[in-house]
């Protein structure tokens, strides 16, 4: 461990790794083994009843993976981690973990098309309800809180339309009623926000998008406090969402550039999102960091930064937005964020294609709706690429 004090770089470089003792290597080694060998009977007892550390099952736990799980806990300024096959692995997983038969959850309406599904269709089968609330509404969340509540979910920001959750708010809300906050900070990473030092107990992430950074791995992390991880560790066993051993040395490879990238991917963020509300084809810009966005002020307060994706409306219909999408050239047609590409698409047939129309007009998801991914290009040139294809339609 680094340990407390250095910045934030420092320790996403160093941060949950250990100088090999044999080897030397300074990165750490992709231990691509499915079992671990034992010295003798006791000390496989020991390590099995964790009196001892140790591996005993990659399924269990890796030594490449807890590296993943180390620094990660370092970043979001929490006890401990686990990290998962994907993100919706990490999610389906915690809210598992948190809940029993009879038990409610409210959580945000404004949620990616996966968690969504996962909470009106997984479930339900378990007997859990679940109450979709509006995200920038506190009195709504207040409203929906039963005897049987047991979590409140949350994205910051949202997606695809980028509402900002009053997290201080909300923790508070929680602690009121006695319930496990859980907050999805994909879209932010812990270089902009750290939910836990706003009272949030439970972080998840989709390591695909940001963390990796680099479109190449699927991968998912949840950041809590060492009683909650380890429980939730319990549940990953028989769930199986446990992340291998290369896909964890892919996302420490992408953590140790996170801050660079952020900062690129916020620079960029801004400086499309402030060319785009200028455009006369444009009808509305959902981007944080914009002064005209309606929750501008609290993301001040909470972030760092902005992140680099950001949403708009084609002044025109479907048509002509489906056109404006297949003109670009430079940004890709594709449904993931966080990478090094610029990437582009339509919500209403991609992340969130599978939901009704009528849960979509709640939460504000438009037939004329993009969400753009901006990568680490150079802003100028993924503008260029924006305005050629505007003036295709």
């Amino acid at each position: 461990m680094i340990g407390k004090g250095k910045g934030f770089s420092t320790k996403s470089v160093h941060g949950g790794e250990e100088r090999d003792p044999s080897t030397g290597a300074v990165s750490t080694p992709i231990y691509e083994t499915s079992v671990f060998a034992f010295s003798s009977t006791n000390e496989l007892v020991d390590v099995v009843g964790e009196k001892k550390d140790g591996y005993v099952y990659t399924r269990f736990a890796n030594p490449t993976v807890r590296s993943v799980e180390r620094k990660m806990s370092e970043l979001e300024s929490t006890e401990d981690a686990a990290a998962f096959a994907s993100g919706m692995a990490a999610i389906s997983t915690t809210i598992l973990t948190l809940v029993s038969s009879g038990d409610h959850v409210v959580s945000t309406r404004d949620l990616y098309g996966g968690t969504l599904g996962f909470f009106k269709n997984v479930l339900v089968k378990f007997g859990v309800g679940v109450s979709l609330v509006d995200t920038v509404h506190l009195g709504e969340m207040r409203s929906a809180i039963q005897k049987n509540t047991k979590v409140l979910f949350a994205e910051t920001p949202t997606n695809p339309t980028l509402k900002i959750v009053d997290l201080p708010s909300v923790a508070k809300l929680a602690k009121k009623y006695g319930l496990t906050t859980v907050v999805d900070s994909t879209f932010a990473s812990p270089y902009n926000l750290r939910p836990v030092e706003s009272g949030i107990d439970i972080v998840v992430h989709s390591a695909t998008k940001y963390l990796g950074g680099h479109n190449d791995v699927t991968s998912g992390v949840v950041c809590g406090n060492r009683s909650f991880i380890r429980k939730l560790r319990e549940m990953r066993k028989p769930l199986g969402g446990t992340l291998d051993p290369h896909a964890a040395w892919l996302v420490l490879r992408g953590l140790k550039t996170l801050g660079l990238r952020m900062e690129k991917h916020n620079s960029n963020g801004l400086d499309v999102a402030m060319y785009l509300e200028k455009h006369p084809k444009v009808k509305k810009v959902y981007y944080p960091g914009l002064p005209s966005h309606p929750q501008h002020l609290i993301a001040e307060q909470q972030m760092k930064g902005f992140g680099g994706v950001v949403g708009f409306e084609i002044d025109g219909d479907l048509g002509a937005t489906m056109k404006f999408v297949e003109s670009l050239k430079l940004c890709a047609m594709a449904p993931t964020l966080g990478g090094t590409e610029t990437l582009v698409t339509q919500p209403v047939t991609s992340s969130h294609y599978s939901v009704g129309a009528d849960e979509r007009k709640k939460m504000g998801i438009t037939d004329q709706l993009v969400r753009l991914s901006l990568g680490i290009e150079d802003s100028e040139d993924i503008i260029a690429d924006l305005g050629q294809a505007f003036k295709q339609i």
